[in-house]
Formats: structure tokens, sequence, C-alpha cells
């Protein structure tokens, strides 16, 4: 006879093994190795843990496998609130999955690339981290160098700019979002719609992901015969974005495809106060921010949180089975946008 767990105390590998009908080795190895239980064990399992709300114990684990379950992340000063909503948006989803998979994050603050190093020296000695999470990439960046050097498990979210050879180009993990493929899409719905004299404000140069858009829509634009140079780059911003405005309604444009929500926020206050309608409506931001919901700007949505969870699918892979075939060695995955045409109604 199954002895029923007592109402109101925590499931335990015991009382999972007692419901489902099988050893507490066997719970153990569904949670710990699932490859070495077979169907339909495995899943009936899964289920009565599920349902009871089984937590492994994070102390137990650690002492088990020699990891914290800890991974950096890197907490970036925002430029403004409207871009600064993607950051949120990545940190919350990389938190909900690591919770998810059994790992939390450790969130620290450093000045640039160099405190960043010396921040993944000290938190391996201090608190013996098992990986990192890199965001904002760029040309001739050290900090996978580093890590790599020092073989420690790590994902990047952007691409390796600047690498174009075949052996530094696929030299580490990374996941990243297509973002000249998003400005392309976006130049040619202009000009599917009419527009002829198509616009750009995008980041100085030197920016991967900033090069990568403006890339993206010069593709287009020579593609459809269409007019490339009609670019304003300047460093991110609102008061920034009304300003380059201001530069291409006198280069005579009649669309304009931003780098960013904040910058195209800035072009549309700027477009406004001419009482440029017509300019209003075919302005497209990047990012798809809560403002540019709100007010209805055109803009390129980043599937952030998709980003995020495989970002810690991958390192988590990297770090539990290190010699095991995977998702590639290394992996890189570019994930297309989605595109959210609106009205504005500012």
């Amino acid at each position: 006879m199954v002895r029923a767990r007592t109402i109101g105390s925590p499931p335990t590998l015991n009382s999972i093994a007692a419901t489902t009908r099988v050893s507490r080795q066997t719970v153990s190895n569904v949670l710990n190795d699932p490859d070495r239980v077979a169907e339909p064990t495995r899943s009936t399992v899964l289920e009565e843990i599920r349902r009871v709300g089984y937590r492994p114990s994070a102390a137990a684990r650690q002492l088990r496998t020699r990891r914290s379950q800890l991974l950096g992340f890197r907490m970036r000063d925002a430029i403004d609130g409207i871009n600064g909503s993607i950051h949120d948006r990545l940190l919350h989803a990389l938190t909900e999955r690591a919770d998810a998979v059994g790992y939390s994050l450790l969130v620290f603050a450093a000045s640039d690339d160099d405190a960043e190093m010396a921040a993944y020296q000290r938190l391996r000695a201090t608190n013996a981290l098992d990986g990192f999470l890199l965001t904002s990439t760029n040309h001739g960046d050290h900090r996978s160098d580093w890590l790599r050097e020092q073989g420690i498990p790590f994902v990047a979210f952007g691409r390796p700019w600047g690498r174009d050879d075949a052996a530094t180009s696929h030299d580490h993990d990374w996941i990243d979002i297509d973002g000249g493929a998003g400005t392309d899409a976006a130049t040619r719905l202009l000009a599917s719609e009419g527009a002829r004299r198509i616009g750009f404000i995008g980041w100085p140069a030197g920016s991967g992901a900033g090069d990568d858009r403006l890339d993206g829509h010069r593709r287009a634009c020579r593609e459809l015969g269409l007019v490339d140079e009609l670019v304003v780059r300047c460093e991110d911003g609102f008061e920034a974005g009304a300003a380059a405005a201001a530069q291409l309604v006198r280069s005579e444009v009649d669309a304009i495809v931003c780098v960013s929500d904040s910058l195209a926020l800035g072009a549309l206050a700027h477009l406004r106060g001419l009482g440029r309608r017509d300019l209003m409506d075919r302005l497209v931001g990047f990012d798809d921010t809560p403002v540019a919901r709100a007010v209805g700007i055109s803009s390129v949505d980043q599937p952030i949180e998709e980003a995020a969870h495989r970002m810690i699918d991958l390192l988590v892979h990297r770090i539990e089975k290190p010699s095991a075939d995977g998702p590639g060695d290394p992996a890189d995955l570019l994930i297309p946008v989605v595109h959210r045409r609106r009205t504005s109604n500012a």
C-alpha cells in the first residue's frame, strides 16, 4: 500500500517515488540525468514533480555538482528611460528562465569593459560563479577573449563584431537579433507604400548593432534603386533624434527609419511641431518599446524573451555538459524580428 504524504509537508524524493511507484534513485535520475530514464516513466515522474511543486535543495545540489548555480550579468546604465526598457526586458527574461532551470542571476555593475573583466575575476574568486552572460558586444571586444582564455563558460547577446575571418568570427557562443534584416524589411515596407527618399537616423560608426541596422537599410535602398545616402548619425537620445529629423526634413525625405525608438520619439516630436503628419506616419523606430506603442510609432520588435531563454539554455548546457555533443561548437544564432506597423496618434 502506498502511504499518502502528510498534508502540509513538503514534497520529497521519497514521496514522489512512492506516488509514482518507482525508486528514489529513479526520481533522482529524472531530475539530474533524465536520459537514463525511459519513457513513459520519465514523463510520469516529471508530471508528479510539477503537480506537487517539488524544488530540489539548492544546497544539496551545489555540494553534489560543485557548482554555485549562479550566472553573472552586468547591469548597464540606461541612456534614457525609453531604450532602458529593452535592458529591463532582457534582465527579467534571463532571470525567469534561469530560475526555471535551477539557476540564479548575480547582477553587478561596471563602468566599462575593463571594469567588467575585473569583476569577472573577483566574482569567480568570491562567489564561484558558473558562467557569464555578456551584452552589448562591440568591435575589438576583449571580454570574450579573456573568458575563453580562462576556460569560463559564457554566452554573448550580440555578435563578435569585426571578426570576419573564419578563425575568429565563430570563436564563441553568441545569440543575436537580426537587426539588419529588420531595417531592410522596414525600408522595403515604406517603399511599398510609395516612399522614395527614405532617410535613416543611426548611431555613430563603430557600433556593431548600429552599423548592421544601417547596412540593412542601405541594402534595401540599393536593391530598390533608391538613394541610400540620406543618413544622419548621432548619439542615442530624444534630443539627438529631433535634431537629426530636422536635417532629414531639409533633405526632403518622405520617410524615416531610426536605429532606436529613443531617436524615433525625438524625430516624432520635431515632425509634430512642423505639422508633418505625412512623415509622422512614415516613421519607423527599433525596439517596440512601451512608449513607442503608446504614441503609435511603427517599430521593429526584438524577440528579447526568446533570445534570453536561448542564452540561458545554451549557457547551462555548456556548464553542465561541457564535453557533450550539443547545439554546435561554438553555437551562433540570429533570431528574426517582428514588424509593428502603426499610425501615429501623437
